[in-house]
């Protein structure tokens, strides 16, 4: 008893430290598994206007964005296939680069090439993989994915009812009361899909440090010069990325093409990348009830008790 409880604090307190961490990481990664698809619903498209007589030298477009741009250089002009194609403009100042459409009858500035839903997927994309912060948020999200992988061990253990229980724990009561409802909630959940806990930790260490788990499959099995065949890490390696995102579809697998099965795959790991999220909301609200309101109740109380009677004043 004395280690459960240990192992429960030990959950606990990574929980609550690394909760909203998980909760944003699980949600974009679900929304990533079908990255491919979003890049090429918004892909950039030509962009056509209406406009009569000749179009405006490139000497005038330029000078018309660097006026809507001061401070910045034309550096770059680009003109479409069709003489009414929007005509792209790189502008320059320093380091810092932007690229902008323009009317190229008018010179009117038309926005930027790349649609909303393009770039909304790319920053979606970079948040999940580096948080933003490149290579150190490379590495946080590393140290992530071994804190997801000491929940998933410590909620293993918490979890375990007994040999005679184990088997009510399987499903969820829907008239258990509202205490009870997100305990039941949350180890429910978190045994149906611990197997996915423990893949996206894995996978999310190994996709954050390929080095160390290079060194480490090397050592494991030795690459061998005189037999440069592929070998058994080589494979496990190469399955540890394409597992984070559950894009399993022509990987090599025979039952599995791009496909049906593939389509699949994809809906599985998104539709269980909401563990996160639900594992986060539903141990944040045993939190609250467990520890938060008896808190509360308790100081509410002492705060009661030490409140000075007040006298009635007599005549």
């Amino acid at each position: 008893m004395f280690v459960r409880r240990l192992l429960f604090q030990v959950h606990l307190w990574t929980g609550l430290a690394v909760g909203l961490y998980i909760f944003a990481i699980f949600l974009s990664g679900s929304v990533l598994v079908y990255r491919n698809e979003l890049y090429r619903t918004f892909r950039p498209q030509p962009v056509l206007v209406g406009g009569v007589g000749a179009a405006r030298p490139d000497e005038a477009l330029s000078a018309a964005a660097q006026r809507a741009y001061p401070g910045y250089a034309a550096t770059d002009l680009r003109r479409g296939d069709a003489p009414n194609q929007a005509v792209e403009i790189t502008l320059r100042r320093g380091d810092e680069a932007l690229t902008r459409l323009f009317d190229p009858f008018t010179a009117r500035d038309l926005g930027d090439p790349v649609p909303l839903g393009y770039r909304l997927t790319a920053w979606l994309l970079d948040f999940h993989d580096n948080l933003l912060a490149g290579e150190t948020g490379r590495r946080v999200n590393g140290i992530g994915a071994v804190l997801v992988l000491v929940l998933g061990a410590t909620g293993a253990v918490i979890w375990w009812p007994g040999y005679r229980n184990w088997r009510r724990s399987l499903s969820v009561n829907l008239w258990p009361g509202a205490n009870r409802m997100a305990w039941r909630l949350h180890s429910t959940l978190g045994f149906w899909l611990f197997i996915f806990v423990v893949l996206w930790g894995v996978t999310g260490a190994y996709l954050s440090f390929p080095g160390i788990f290079a060194a480490v499959f090397d050592w494991i099995q030795p690459y061998d010069e005189v037999d440069p065949t592929e070998r058994t890490v080589d494979r496990i390696q190469y399955w540890l990325a394409y597992l984070h995102f559950g894009r399993l579809g022509g990987r090599g697998i025979s039952w599995c093409g791009r496909g049906l099965c593939d389509s699949l795959t994809k809906a599985t790991w998104a539709t269980a990348g909401l563990v996160g999220p639900a594992l986060f909301v539903t141990g944040a609200l045993m939190w609250w009830n467990r520890v938060v309101r008896p808190a509360y109740r308790r100081a509410a109380q002492k705060q009661s008790v030490a409140r000075p009677t007040q006298q009635t004043p007599t005549g």
